[in-house]
């Protein structure tokens, strides 16, 4: 059967993959090498220098591409390097509209870096399209997109974003991080690139950090495909072997994330100290209704704030916590929290997190597949 005929459970763990051809290796080995020998110049079996191409990251490359409904995958030392990448697309001049509530590094690569090479950025509120298409001009090259967004899990509507996108004649780029390509697959709504930190849900055990793209046409692919060889950003062996291993039993890890997200969510919200909870599977959530559109179910990720929105309170019941691990990062099987205003989103300014919502007293959990008994133990006991 080839990969079109596979459902999604079956291509994470066949989908763009072959058996190794000399042992016949169910896993891609891990070639650890940097050069690859030739009878002659030119004379090589496909690979020349692993900054280029490697078996083991082209073996994640075309899983990716598989999962995500793409004709093609890249993949990179972070999944910075892979925004890195995108936005190298771009001359000066170019101007990119993105979503104001995005994650913390994304946001400082756009100003800090790439903003004194002539590349305008332009931040704004996505739930209803057309406050996007007002923004765009003719110098419009690119929209980026996260959704649900880091950390206030906002829901942005791709197939609306995409046609915005493409009357402008602009590149869409989903961010599929938080949701993963369990949850929804961006290029089948329109999206041309979909961008992944597979450091999170993708290698799913906190022991990598890598970028991941996945791309619909040839034309875009060859562009980035120049860029990853050229700028060299690239990942291990390694590191692509570890990751290849944690998308194979991605679909498992996401149900039980999904299943304790709802009842972490849940108890939250019936908390007597807890002020909000940001979770888009409730009704009342903002575009709930595009969630369940465009989502197979509404993932693990929880953000709640706390009543006096305070940050003495948010960073005492953080350190409290003890099944729950304080700590930078998503997406492990075990369950994290996170404080984003000091953590994940101090390096946005205070007047802009505080316009999307990321106050002092707001705390992001990262629900992992322990027993949903033992969390809501736990978060009882810490906000307390």
């Amino acid at each position: 059967m080839s990969d079109k005929d596979l459902r999604f459970n079956s291509l994470t763990i066949h989908g763009g993959q072959k058996h190794e051809e000399a042992t016949g290796a169910v896993m891609p080995p891990i070639f650890q090498t940097s050069t690859y020998a030739q009878t002659h110049p030119g004379g090589h079996k496909g690979f020349e220098y692993s900054r280029t191409q490697n078996p083991t990251r082209m073996a994640l490359e075309n899983s990716i591409a598989s999962i995500e409904g793409g004709g093609f995958g890249l993949a990179f030392g972070s999944g910075l390097a892979a925004i890195d990448a995108v936005i190298k697309m771009l001359e000066p001049g170019d101007e990119v509209i993105s979503t104001n509530d995005l994650y913390g590094g994304t946001y400082r690569l756009f100003t800090k870096i790439f903003s004194k090479y002539g590349i305008k950025f332009h931040f704004t509120g996505m739930a209803d399209a057309s406050a996007v298409k007002e923004k765009v001009n003719a110098n419009t090259k690119l929209i980026w997109v996260e959704t649900p967004t880091n950390p206030m899990m906002n829901i942005i509507d791709i197939e609306a974003m995409s046609k915005v996108a493409k009357e402008a004649g602009a590149l869409l780029v989903v961010d599929n991080t938080f949701a993963t390509p369990y949850l929804q697959r961006p290029i089948e709504l329109g999206a041309d690139i979909v961008m992944h930190s597979a450091t999170k849900y993708l290698a799913g055990h906190s022991d990598v950090v890598l970028g991941l793209l996945a791309v619909k046409d040839k034309e875009v692919a060859d562009q980035l495909y120049f860029i990853q060889n050229s700028s060299g950003a690239v990942c291990g062996p390694m590191d692509s072997f570890l990751t290849l291993r944690g998308i194979k039993t991605l679909h498992v890890r996401m149900q039980r994330h999904c299943e304790n997200g709802k009842a972490v969510a849940q108890f939250l919200r019936d908390h007597d100290r807890v002020e909000s909870v940001y979770w888009p599977g409730f009704e009342d959530h903002p575009n709930h209704a595009v969630a369940q559109k465009q989502m197979k179910d509404f993932g693990g990720m929880v953000s709640f704030r706390l009543k006096g929105d305070s940050m003495q309170d948010a960073v005492k019941v953080v350190s409290a916590l003890k099944v729950f691990t304080l700590a930078e990062s998503l997406g492990g099987v075990e369950s994290l929290a996170g404080h984003p205003a000091s953590m994940t989103h101090a390096s946005i300014p205070l007047e802009e997190r505080l316009k999307t919502g990321v106050t002092d007293g707001l705390i992001r959990l990262s629900v992992g597949i322990e027993d949903e008994a033992d969390l809501i133990a736990d978060l009882k006991q810490a906000l307390a």
